[in-house]
């Protein structure tokens, strides 16, 4: 794996991770002021869920990088059998 393909791939995790971190421990505020939306959470904690979701995605990018070092995962083999689904179609 390519530098620039380890950076996309980790950049794609994190977008999966931030809305899978995003509702965590989200609850409405107590007295709703007038012209607030009824959903919106009384403290949303933005700063400390990016730095949660920074980890976590680091955490999957490790794995699915040893999966592709190890060859479990070969997106070159992947390639080749949706190259010949098409053909034989």
């Amino acid at each position: 794996m390519s530098i620039f393909t380890g950076i996309v791939l980790y950049l794609m995790l994190y977008w999966v991770c931030v809305f899978a971190i995003l509702p965590w421990g989200n609850h409405p505020p107590e007295n709703i002021e007038t012209g607030h939306s009824t959903g919106a959470p009384a403290n949303p904690r933005l700063k400390q869920k990016f730095i949660i979701t920074a980890f976590v995605a680091a955490a999957v990018w490790l794995i699915v990088f040893v999966l592709i070092k190890i060859d479990v995962i070969d997106f070159y083999e992947i390639g080749r059998q949706m190259s010949e689904e098409d053909l034989a179609r």
